[in-house]
């Protein structure tokens, strides 16, 4: 939902009981202990409940995960398969872990898609999650909530509602549009905290500052959706409200938010993120950007197991200096999906991975896709850990593209580290 910008303005004031639960402090070797004992289970419940995954997991043994690595090594579900999937065997394409009578509610996302979400329960009391991040922005039971997340089709409204109930909060589901008669609500119920998109936020803000209409029982707000620049931040700031992120997904719920410090995004308790290179399903090293890889425990009427969002991201080394201890991410990068068209043929993130995977001395490699006099032209430049030979790159490199390319080898370390397998340089005129 949402996308990383860099620390600016104040920090948004944080009450003396910060943190949610006494799970955003614990130690790593406690959370992965536990995210593992989750984990299995998660396996064993989604063999037994939803077809696809007792296809695709067929012959693991939930015991035998017992730590990240092997994580690694189960197969990826990728976002862009699931349409065709759920066009085939609807609703959900085999994925649904729950029956009918278990289901709350579907939605439907551009794609269109289709996602579940269980009801809330004493077992699983937050579906969605959103609520550590609405925590961390300081919103407490009895806070009123003006949310103008869209409640149409899509499962945002929804989402970010049911997290506020799981707090304790009243909501006015405000949803989009209507900018005149939202400011009359908040004039009238003097809401305490926002939910929506910041452009929204601050598209509302001016409005009533024209029309005199009063906005100033908004102090704080959790936003998503869209890009949060320095400046739109800075400026919501100076305007009274000081708005935090959140980044999550129509089928994953939350992934990671923003905490006070604003030093990147801390991984959310109930899921675990991994980063790997674009066409992969094979972890990067910490630091590298790559596509961001998520497994959520605690929604078993849609499992989602190494579910890959196509987002680009990385983790970040520490912990953040507000004390929650999970990892962070840098928040969302842009997308993985760089599939491009030289001459007439489709080029995949995933063929270059197939080159570099044939030729073992290759630790990273980016296809450099130019045009000259309106000729389409292919580099792979690769990073090598000993010797290989460029020739045999190049033929392989025809094999599995159908397409001609030079390859150059270049200095360790050289490439961006942007997460781009396929570089499209060209430009049109």
């Amino acid at each position: 939902m949402a996308r990383a910008s860099e620390r600016t303005g104040k920090r948004p004031k944080i009450r003396a009981d910060e943190y949610y639960d006494r799970r955003e402090t614990r130690g790593a070797a406690a959370r992965q202990k536990a995210q593992i004992a989750a984990l299995q289970a998660l396996i064993v419940h989604a063999k037994k409940a939803s077809p696809y995954y007792r296809e695709i997991l067929k012959g693991v043994k939930p015991a035998a995960i017992t730590s990240l690595a092997a994580l690694a090594k189960l197969p990826v579900t990728r976002k862009s398969d699931l349409a065709p999937r759920q066009q085939a065997r609807p609703p959900l394409g085999g994925l649904e872990g729950g029956k009918p009578a278990e289901i709350a509610n579907y939605f439907q996302s551009p794609g269109p898609l289709y996602e579940a979400y269980g009801r809330a329960s004493a077992k699983v009391k937050d579906p969605w999650r959103f609520a550590r991040a609405l925590w961390a922005v300081g919103c407490r039971p009895g806070d009123l909530v003006h949310n103008t997340f869209s409640y149409h089709l899509t499962p945002a409204g929804r989402m970010t509602e049911g997290s506020a109930h799981a707090i304790g909060c009243p909501v006015f589901p405000a949803g989009i549009g209507n900018t005149e008669l939202q400011l009359d609500a908040i004039a009238q119920l003097k809401p305490r905290v926002y939910c929506g998109t910041p452009s929204f936020l601050k598209i509302l803000l001016e409005k009533g500052a024209e029309l005199g209409r009063g906005t100033a029982s908004l102090k704080t707000g959790l936003v998503g959706g869209e890009a949060l620049p320095p400046s739109l931040r800075a400026e919501l700031q100076a305007k009274g409200v000081a708005v935090l992120q959140s980044y999550g997904t129509a089928e994953l719920g939350l992934i990671a938010y923003e905490s006070a410090a604003m030093e990147g995004m801390i991984i959310d308790e109930d899921v675990i993120v991994e980063i790997v290179r674009p066409g992969t399903s094979e972890p990067v090293a910490p630091g590298e950007v790559g596509e961001v890889v998520v497994t959520v425990l605690a929604n078993p009427v849609y499992p989602m197991i190494r579910f890959a969002t196509g987002d680009l991201s990385a983790l970040m080394p520490g912990v953040s200096p507000c004390g929650r201890t999970n990892s962070r991410i840098r928040g969302w990068m842009g997308r993985a999906d760089q599939t491009t068209k030289v001459k007439g043929m489709f080029v995949t993130p995933g063929q270059i991975a197939q080159v570099a995977a044939r030729h073992p001395d290759i630790a990273r490699a980016r296809l450099e896709v130019t045009s000259e006099n309106n000729v389409d032209a292919m580099v792979l430049k690769v990073e090598v850990r000993g010797q290989v030979d460029a020739g045999a790159v190049a033929a392989t490199l025809q094999a599995v593209c159908k397409l001609r390319g030079q390859v150059e080898v270049v200095a360790a370390g050289s490439l961006p580290n942007d997460g781009k397998v396929i570089a499209d340089l060209r430009t049109y005129q």
